[in-house]
C-alpha cells in the first residue's frame, strides 16, 4: 500500500486519540483534514516520526503573552505587527495551533503599558493574518475589567469582529478574588510597575475602590448583555466565594478562569461550568499568588481546561505532567485539557482531537526526561514549524 497523491502520511508514532493511545500507529492527512488513522504497518512513503508522540495541536484560551512582545521593556513599544509575528512563532514552537489572544479592554489613568491598546493589537493580528504571516490560528479573547469607566465603550468597539470567541469578566479591585491579601497585591505591583512606592499604591488602590463602587454594577450588566447579543461565550475570573459562584451562574458563564478556592471550584463544577486553571500552576506545583493548586483541583475531578497564561511552553509541559501528579488521569484525559475541552468550550468543534474528518492540526512531540520538545507542527495539514 502506498500513500495517495496529495496525501501526507506520518508513521511510527504514538498517536494520542481523545480516549486512547495507538502505540504503533500512522495517520494520513489530505485537504487539511485527517483522512485515515491506522495501526501497525504504514503506507509506503510515510514520514517516520521515530516513535514520538503525535497529538492534536494545542488550543489556548487565555494568554496575555503578546503583551511581553509588544512592550518588551517599560515604556518601550515595539512595532505591533512584528510583535504579533514574534509571539505567534513562540506559540507554534510550543505546540499551540489555535490561540485566543487575550487583550486588555480597559484604560486607566497613569497606565503606560498595554492598557487601552486592545484595538491596536487586534488590528495588528488582522494585518498579520491578512498577509499570511501567522503559523497558528488566531482568535480574540476580550478581557473586560468591569470597574473601569471605559470598559463598555471599548468592548463595543471590538465585539462585532468575527474573530471574537470569548469575553472574560474581571475585577481586580484590591482585597478580593485573586488578591484578597493586600500585601501580595502590593508585591505584585511593585514588581510590575518598576518599583511603585507605598504612596503611589495607596493612590492606585483608592482609585480602584472608587471605580468599583461607581461603575462595576452597571458595567457588568452591559458587558453580559453585549456577550449575549453577539453570542460570545463568557468567562468569569478568579472566583473565590459562594457569591462569586452565584454571579457566574446568573451571568451564564461557560468557563471559570483560575478559581482561587476549592469551595468555589466545587460550586462551579456542580453548575456545569468548565474550570480553567493555569499550566504554570501545575509545572511550579502551586499558584504564584498563594491560591489553590491546580493539581489539588485535578485530584478532585475539578479541572477541565489548562491555559499557558504567561508562559506558552507551560501548556504542553503541564498536560504531560498531569498523569504523574494524578495517576487517575490518563494521558488522553490530560491532553484533552489542552485540546478537545478548550475547543468545545468556545465552539471550535472542527478541531481538538485526532479523528477522521477533523482539522489536521497536529504536533509531533519528543519527550527528553521531563522536558517535551515540539519537533513538527502541522496546521490544516501544512507544516508550519
Amino acid at each position: 500500500m502506498n500513500a495517495k497523491p496529495n496525501e501526507t502520511v506520518i508513521a511510527h508514532a504514538r498517536i494520542v486519540l481523545a480516549d486512547s493511545v495507538i502505540e504503533q500507529g500512522w495517520i494520513a492527512l489530505a485537504e487539511g483534514r485527517v483522512a485515515e488513522i491506522g495501526e501497525g504497518r504504514a503506507p509506503a512513503g510515510a514520514e517516520d516520526a521515530g516513535g514520538d508522540l503525535i497529538m492534536p495541536g494545542l488550543i489556548e484560551l487565555h494568554t496575555d503573552h503578546l503583551e511581553a512582545h509588544y512592550v518588551p521593556r517599560p515604556k518601550v513599544f515595539w512595532d505591533p505587527v512584528a510583535a504579533v509575528i514574534s509571539y505567534d512563532g513562540q506559540l507554534a514552537t510550543s505546540g499551540i495551533t489555535t490561540v485566543l489572544d487575550s487583550l486588555r479592554v480597559w484604560r486607566e489613568d497613569g497606565a503606560e503599558e498595554v492598557d487601552g491598546r486592545a484595538g491596536t493589537l487586534a488590528a495588528a493580528i488582522s494585518a498579520a493574518r491578512l498577509n499570511n504571516l501567522l503559523r497558528a490560528d488566531h482568535f480574540l479573547h476580550l478581557r473586560c475589567e468591569i470597574p473601569m469607566p471605559s470598559v463598555v465603550e471599548e468592548a463595543k468597539e471590538l465585539i462585532g469582529r468575527p474573530d471574537v470567541r470569548l469575553m472574560s469578566l474581571m475585577d481586580h479591585t484590591p482585597g478580593q478574588r485573586q488578591f484578597r491579601d493586600e500585601v501580595k497585591l502590593r508585591d505584585y505591583y511593585r514588581g510590575k510597575g518598576g518599583g511603585m512606592s507605598d504612596a503611589q499604591l495607596d493612590e492606585l488602590f483608592a482609585r480602584r475602590f472608587t471605580y468599583q463602587q461607581t461603575y462595576a454594577a452597571s458595567n457588568m450588566r452591559e458587558i453580559v448583555a453585549l456577550a449575549q447579543e453577539y453570542r460570545v461565550p463568557l468567562a468569569s475570573h478568579d472566583d473565590t466565594t459562594e457569591e462569586n459562584v452565584t454571579d457566574a451562574i446568573r451571568d451564564g458563564v461557560a468557563v471559570a478562569e483560575f478559581p482561587t478556592t476549592v469551595e468555589a471550584a466545587r460550586g462551579l463544577h456542580a453548575a456545569g461550568i468548565d474550570i480553567l486553571m493555569g499550566a504554570p500552576n501545575v509545572v511550579r506545583g502551586g499558584s504564584h499568588s498563594g491560591n489553590i493548586a491546580a493539581v489539588d483541583l485535578a485530584r478532585e475531578g475539578l479541572l477541565d481546561i489548562l491555559s499557558s497564561d504567561y508562559i506558552p511552553s507551560s501548556l504542553l509541559m503541564a498536560a504531560l505532567q498531569l498523569p504523574q501528579h494524578v495517576p487517575a488521569i490518563s494521558l488522553p484525559a490530560a491532553i484533552r485539557t489542552v485540546t478537545k475541552a478548550p475547543a468545545e468550550a468556545v465552539g471550535l468543534c472542527d478541531r481538538g482531537e485526532i479523528a477522521v474528518g477533523k482539522r489536521a492540526d497536529l504536533i509531533r512531540v519528543h519527550v527528553a526526561g521531563s522536558v517535551p520538545v515540539v519537533r513538527s507542527v502541522w496546521r490544516e495539514g501544512e507544516r508550519v514549524a
